[in-house]
């Protein structure tokens, strides 16, 4: 158990990160109207959160722009368009790379001239050399940057550990402790976070923790590491993200005693837009198929196809993966 005064004060440190429009895009190809992006970019003010992910900035080259929502690609004249310049600075606007899948020398402008204050570089702990590029390209050009090392409950402590050092010794700003695949429990997760702060700590960067809820423990997660440490949080509105979905914004306003955060806008937004989302038939989670994914430490995608083909024989699935 964490000691009572780390999770009933508050530090300055703690920065909130709603993502939204990209995790949650992947629940319905970010068709997202412009109506929803500008009123959740003025709840996220309201609220007090600190940073916005608008998507991806996803290579066109590879992904069909008629197959997707414009928050696929986070043009930044798209941003613009639907959202202003942000020119007041109330909140910061942060969009994902993810490595071998952006054209990012191409589409990230200086940030002089774009929008967007953080990008957010996405690898497999086997891409930290193509990670370290990236990371190397938006320092460059003047962006805040952080790293998420996804799914790493199934990545050999040894290549963990080698990986946080590159990272370390490059000028990332934040390094995500990621659970793809919502398999990680609170007391693993204490471990985890310890050991990426020995190296945050040796090198003097900041941790993150970016949690998915297959086994309903995204929150749960993130509070653990709050209390080990991790400042940057991760959370969506009524928890919309790929699959099972996130750490729900309004539960973790709810936890941290900032008084600069307040669930109320948060719960207005999802009144106004995320019940109907579901209403219109955009899924998102926990459920059966999510939870036998998570407690086979398996990438969803099984979970997804299961449930696009509206199927309700989870035992059967159950046995199925297990043979994966």
């Amino acid at each position: 158990m964490k000691e009572i005064s780390s999770l009933l004060g508050y530090r300055d440190s703690i920065r909130v990160v709603d993502a939204t429009l990209r995790d949650g895009g992947l629940c319905n190809d970010f068709y997202f109207t412009d109506e929803f992006v500008r009123d959740l970019y003025r709840a996220n003010i309201a609220a007090g959160v600190d940073y916005m992910e608008v998507g991806y900035k996803a290579s066109k080259k590879m992904f069909d722009t008629d197959k997707f929502g414009a928050w696929k690609f986070c043009d930044d004249d798209a941003i613009v368009k639907v959202i202003g310049d942000n020119a007041e600075k109330n909140i910061k606007l942060a969009a994902m790379a993810d490595v071998g899948r952006c054209d990012y020398k191409e589409d990230i402008r200086n940030r002089a001239d774009s929008p967007l204050d953080l990008i957010r570089v996405a690898c497999y702990v086997h891409q930290i050399a193509g990670a370290l590029e990236m990371i190397e390209d938006a320092k460059k050009k003047g962006y805040e940057v952080s790293c998420n090392i996804m799914a790493i409950s199934t990545a050999q402590e040894g290549d963990i550990r080698v990986a946080l050092d590159m990272l370390g010794k490059s000028p990332v700003d934040a390094i995500y402790i990621v659970d793809s695949f919502g398999s990680i429990y609170p007391e693993q997760m204490q471990r985890i976070a310890l050991l990426y702060r020995e190296y945050a700590e040796k090198y003097g960067k900041a941790l993150g923790i970016h949690a998915h809820n297959n086994q309903q423990l995204a929150f749960a997660n993130t509070i653990e590491a709050v209390g080990d440490g991790v400042d940057w949080l991760d959370a969506t509105y009524n928890g919309m993200g790929r699959g099972a979905g996130n750490c729900a914004m309004e539960n973790l306003l709810g936890f941290l005693h900032n008084p600069k955060y307040s669930v109320y806008p948060v719960l207005k937004f999802i009144e106004d837009y995320m019940l109907k989302l579901k209403k219109d038939g955009v899924q998102w989670g926990y459920d059966l198929q999510y939870l036998a994914t998570g407690l086979l430490n398996q990438h969803p995608r099984t979970a997804i196809a299961f449930t696009g083909a509206k199927r309700t024989d989870y035992a059967e699935f159950y046995r199925e993966i297990q043979e994966l």
